[in-house]
Parts: structure tokens; sequence; C-alpha cells
């Protein structure tokens, strides 16, 4: 099945998943559900976790640790591992 990026697409997708749903058995159409259930849960996550992911980064919470001078340098250690 070739898929276009139209504006009708998801129109024309649902419809004609409708239509291949109705003719399946019942058993089928419930594991069909399970994974768009599947599906719609990461989807979920995804969104929850870019979301997150861009309230980080655009946050001034740890701006200060930019400006703070050095506390120490590496003649401050007492042993060196290699």
């Amino acid at each position: 099945m070739h898929i276009t990026d139209s504006p009708d697409t998801k129109e024309i997708l649902l419809h004609k998943t409708l239509d291949y749903l109705s003719r399946l058995p019942q058993d089928k159409v419930i594991e069909v559900a399970e994974f768009v259930e599947f599906l719609y849960q990461k989807h979920e996550e995804y969104i929850l976790k870019k979301g997150i992911h861009k309230m980080v980064s655009n946050s001034k919470s740890f701006e200060f640790l930019k400006e703070e001078d050095e506390l120490y340098t590496l003649d401050d250690l007492k042993v060196r591992f290699k």
C-alpha cells in the first residue's frame, strides 16, 4: 500500500481501516484494538518526553553553574588514577 501525505490521507485511511476491521473476526479486531492502544501510549510517552526535554532545555535552573568559578584544579588532587 502506497500512502501519500495529503490533507485527506488521514480521513481516507480511517475509513479504509474501519472497512477492513468490519470484515475481520472479533478476536482479530480485539488484537488490532490492543495494538492501536499500545501505539497510542507510545505516542503519548513520546509527546510527554519531548515536552519535558523542551521545558528542561529552556529552564534557567542551572544557569548558576555556568557562572560559577572553578573551585578545584588538577593541582588539588592528592592521588591521580590512570
